[in-house]
């Protein structure tokens, strides 16, 4: 399986390095670490997902274990756990295939994409971070 540092994305001026794990500008040249992907920019290390309601998926989020989530899902999750990292709003996880909605309810103001069958990854958006990302099964 490629590692999360595999994909990386430009955005804007900048090169943002698109990675399942926080990530820290340092250099112009985007950099494998430990699964730490660098770049230097401005000198600051900031990380979009904010905190994670499914401890599975934090570990596979931070380590790659796959322990904890459904192995045959690794692939799809690592998509979408980097583009939740890279985005700033809710819309921006809305690429083709993953069925972006917003949730109702009780559960309104999170979001949804699928990963496959019933298995969806949910989240919420605090200004321009992505936070209490779960991964569930719905029946």
């Amino acid at each position: 399986m490629a590692s999360f540092a595999s994909f990386l994305l430009p955005r804007t001026k900048d090169f943002t390095c698109w990675a399942g794990i926080n990530f820290t500008h340092l250099n112009s040249n985007c950099y494998v670490k430990k699964r730490l992907v660098t770049c230097n920019v401005t000198g600051y290390t900031h990380a979009v997902v904010l905190s994670f309601k499914h401890k599975g998926l934090e570990r596979f989020f931070e380590s790659g274990s796959k322990s904890g989530i459904q192995p045959n899902h690794a692939a799809r999750l690592q998509l979408i756990l980097g583009r939740l990292n890279a985005s700033v709003t809710p819309e921006d996880m809305d690429l083709p295939g993953l069925f972006l909605h917003p949730l109702t309810g009780n559960r309104k103001g999170a979001w949804s994409v699928r990963v496959s069958g019933n298995w969806r990854v949910a989240f919420k958006f605090t200004g321009p971070h992505a936070e209490v990302v779960d991964y569930e099964d719905y029946h």
